[in-house]
């Protein structure tokens, strides 16, 4: 997807989403923009450990995406591991079997 799609969902989510997650210690980042218009969105901080995360991606979040950029298709969530807490694992499995 272009540049100007990109920076318009990052935009929606900065103005639109975030500062209701934010009331909860959480947030939200774009991870991928297919080609067919799927957003790829991860929780972050305490959004994304949330049990309620999916209900409000699917809700409240794709609403505003969809109505902000009509281009996007559908907005679902990225539910991938961040390298920082993969390498965060590994310090600790590595520390462990030194033991």
């Amino acid at each position: 997807m272009s540049n100007e799609l990109t920076e318009k969902v990052k935009k929606a989510l900065k103005e639109k989403v975030e500062p209701s997650l934010a009331e909860h210690f959480g947030g939200a980042e774009v991870t991928e923009i297919t080609e067919d218009g799927i957003v790829y969105v991860k929780m972050t901080g305490a959004c994304g450990t949330c049990p309620a995360a999916e209900e409000e991606l699917s809700g409240t979040i794709r609403e505003i995406l969809i109505s902000e950029c009509p281009q996007i298709t559908d907005v679902k969530l990225d539910r991938c591991v961040s390298e920082e807490l993969l390498d965060f694992a590994r310090q600790i499995l590595n520390k462990s079997s030194t033991i």
